[in-house]
């Protein structure tokens, strides 16, 4: 099979596979953010979860999973990690069955230490894949979301 897209209702070629791509694309450019993250002893999601709360302010649970896409199981045991790394703490809401967190001060300041290095490896991506293609890109990506939620759901 070609890596052409068929047009006779055949099976894609695998390279033309959107979520092999899209895996692919995310481990890719995962990996040049991983050694500032392993050298804070943080893992992708919770520095997701961190970014999330330094640019919202506090958020509850149910928030953070959509946000970061995380599921709530998931976000459970991030919540317990960065709260014993004194990086996030609950805060009282006005609802009580809404669990809510924000950064701790000490959250905020390795944030505002790594976000330095993420917004390095950023420029980094940017001057590399040409900064109009990386805006086209994520607005690319942004369009292909908002159209596939508009889509009738999957049985």
């Amino acid at each position: 099979m070609t890596n052409d897209t068929p047009t006779d209702g055949t099976l894609r070629g695998f390279e033309q596979s959107l979520p092999i791509a899209l895996l692919r694309a995310r481990d890719v450019t995962s990996r040049r953010f991983k050694p500032y993250l392993d050298d804070h002893d943080l893992t992708m999601p919770q520095w997701s979860v961190m970014r999330a709360l330094a640019d919202a302010g506090p958020l509850d649970a149910k928030t953070l999973s959509e946000r970061c896409v995380i599921l709530p199981p998931s976000l459970t045991r991030i919540f317990r990690t960065l709260a014993a790394k004194g990086l996030t703490e609950a805060i009282e809401s006005q609802d009580a069955r809404r669990h809510t967190v924000q950064l701790t001060p000490q959250g905020r300041a390795l944030f505002e230490t790594m976000v330095r290095q993420a917004e390095a490896t950023y420029a980094e991506l940017e001057h590399a894949f040409g900064r109009d293609r990386m805006l086209e890109l994520l607005n690319l990506l942004s369009d292909l979301r908002r159209t596939t939620e508009a889509l009738p759901p999957v049985r």
